[in-house]
């Protein structure tokens, strides 16, 4: 397509004072006369800027395009990393609540242990107690001697002890009893 003289002097004229050329598919149609070298070398010019603009855009496209990639990269190996994570944690927390479970476990099974050699104890001295003040009891009876003093502290002492022993065995029950509903 050709142009007329008028448009081609504004053309050059604009690209000498305020540096803007034409650009895009217009440089393909444009023809310049062939005596018209001036115009010609406006137009090699415009067309060689305008293959620099577009070699300079492709390549910013490109290295957006390039770090896209590693973002999307980068965004998935994170993603990854973070339902790695998330799994380790619900891990721990099962770990956790099975060390928990285990611990409470042993607590009551020494609690119970604890509780039974103390209850064992208690009802060995109870009875060693018992058993020494009735041989003592039969052994005053056998030798003919005042047993009313006796016989009365035999009485009192074996109801101390029955107590003492009921005593031992409600509290040890009532702290198992406190210690099962904690927790609940």
């Amino acid at each position: 397509m050709k142009i007329n003289k008028e448009t081609r002097d504004t053309l050059i004229e604009i690209a000498k004072d305020k540096n803007v050329l034409l650009e895009g598919n217009l440089l393909k149609i444009i023809e310049a006369d062939e005596d018209d070298t001036e115009f010609k070398s406006y137009l090699q010019n415009c067309i060689t800027q305008f293959q620099d603009k577009q070699k300079k855009r492709l390549q910013i496209t490109k290295e957006i395009q390039s770090k896209n990639k590693q973002l999307e990269s980068t965004f998935e190996k994170l993603r990854q990393s973070k339902d790695e994570a998330e799994k380790l944690r619900l891990e721990a927390e099962m770990a956790k609540e099975v060390v928990e479970q285990d611990l409470s476990n042993l607590q009551k099974k020494v609690q119970t242990e604890l509780m039974g050699s103390i209850v064992k104890a208690a009802l060995w001295v109870i009875m060693g107690v018992g058993v020494i003040t009735t041989l003592m009891y039969i052994f005053a009876i056998m030798m003919h001697t005042e047993t009313q003093v006796i016989g009365s502290t035999w009485s009192n002492l074996t109801g101390i002890l029955l107590t003492n022993a009921f005593s031992i065995v409600g509290t040890i029950m009532g702290v198992k009893h406190i210690a099962s509903t904690d927790k609940k």
